[in-house]
């Protein structure tokens, strides 16, 4: 728990409840988005594809805009309140809207869903990450301190959203909506009070200076290792419940251990939250991103080289231990290396914006090859391609000295007082 800070405690408080809630939705709509389609909405894995494409290229178009917003107004909690009117139509979204449009004219629903579901799930859960990085720094607690509140929230839900969803799809929608219409006043609640200096920094930013970005030779080499082995890593696991599932007698026996173990694997990576700030700390960031990228690319070949029940569950285990030591890793990277100004665009841009054109791009064509080869060809593929981008990341990503959460090196800020109110560098 903060200390020191003044409103850190309920800060921190009320930031986890709203991950909670906001990833406890995430997982009741999005969790089993690939069988709902593939199942009740009889689309093949190329159709499948092509709307995850949809919702990935209307990702990309909204967070560049959820950047520079995020930038340009700081601590202001308008982001957040925005997303979490958005999820609060999730039941009246896929029912009523949604599942018509797709079963009527694929091109126009994977249009319009894309839109939702990218402002809201996919560029959306960016933005907020980003945000509560933001007021970790000002407000002295750890941004995977708060995450692994979400990791829990989705963890709760996906311990029955699988029976739930055999019972009627529909049940999860609305339970994605109760949890939007309580992150409102959760949000509404927090006092966070801008730095005023920092604050007149971000209300001066201007599109320009957010692009200059854009010229900087470590952002591309940061680019490296996200547009290759994550976002390769992120087209596999879309359709990876399909893969899972068919491994039992009946896709119904499948999809309620696919929410037993989803929800096993999530409790998991909540106590890894608490772990991967100390291994980030002592690996330094870069190292960290590649050990997390390599563990990424041993589940997708391992999923193709394991053919039971309990080896593929074995292999979606694996990302407990991955995620929490990517998100530090990420987060102190760009503390480290970039401009505090730009850091929710280059979150948003670099990370987010990176996934979203790679997973456009990808997901039709690895939609097709499971129609075509099949999971486990398909899986090897998609290892060969990720370990040849890791390799090129050892080269491409700049040194990273062991950094405390505020993105100082170690030597330096085990000089300063431990209660350092001060915005950190991310601001």
């Amino acid at each position: 728990m903060p200390t020191g800070t003044p409103g850190a405690r309920r800060n921190y408080a009320l930031l986890s409840a709203f991950m909670f809630l906001f990833f406890f939705a995430q997982a009741a709509s999005m969790s089993f988005l690939a069988i709902w389609l593939k199942g009740p909405m009889g689309l093949t894995g190329a159709e499948a594809g092509t709307v995850f494409s949809a919702n990935f290229i209307a990702a990309m178009l909204c967070q560049p805009l959820y950047g520079y917003v995020s930038d340009r107004i700081g601590l202001k909690p308008r982001v957040p309140l925005f997303i979490a009117g958005m999820v609060a139509l999730s039941g009246l979204f896929f029912p009523f809207v949604y599942a018509p449009l797709l079963q009527t004219n694929v091109v126009a629903g994977a249009a319009v869903g894309g839109l939702y579901l990218g402002l809201t799930f996919v560029a959306g859960s960016f933005a907020l990450e980003s945000f509560v990085d933001r007021v970790g720094r000002r407000y002295g607690f750890e941004y995977s301190r708060a995450r692994l509140w979400g990791s829990l929230g989705y963890a709760s839900a996906a311990v029955f959203t699988g029976r739930l969803y055999n019972i009627d799809p529909g049940i999860n929608f609305w339970m994605a909506s109760v949890a939007g219409l309580l992150l409102i006043p959760v949000i509404l609640a927090a006092r966070i009070e801008p730095d005023p200096q920092e604050q007149a920094k971000a209300q001066a930013l201007t599109p320009r200076e957010s692009l200059t970005v854009l010229a900087d030779r470590k952002f591309w080499g940061f680019m490296v290792l996200i547009l290759g082995v994550t976002n390769l890593y992120l087209v596999y696991d879309q359709q990876f419940p399909v893969y899972f599932a068919s491994m039992f007698p009946t896709p119904a026996e499948g999809n309620v251990m696919f929410g037993y173990l989803n929800s096993a694997q999530i409790f998991v990576e909540a106590g890894m939250l608490l772990i991967a700030p100390w291994i980030v700390m002592r690996t330094g960031a870069k190292n960290g991103l590649l050990i997390a990228a390599a563990i990424m690319i041993v589940r997708i070949a391992g999923s193709a080289l394991v053919s039971t029940p309990l080896g593929i569950s074995s292999m979606k285990m694996l990302h407990s231990i991955e995620l929490p030591i990517l998100a530090v890793s990420i987060f102190r990277y760009i503390a480290y290396h970039f401009d505090s100004r730009f850091a929710s665009t280059i979150y948003l841009v670099g990370v987010s914006f990176g996934h979203s054109l790679g997973l456009a791009i990808l997901s039709p064509i690895v939609g097709a090859g499971y129609d075509q080869f099949g999971f486990k060809t398909t899986y090897l593929l998609i290892a060969a391609g990720a370990l040849a981008f890791w390799v090129a990341s050892c080269f491409a990503l700049s040194i990273t000295p062991r950094t405390d959460a505020r993105g100082r090196p170690l030597d330096e800020a085990e000089t300063e007082p431990s209660a350092d109110p001060r915005p950190a560098a991310a601001n």
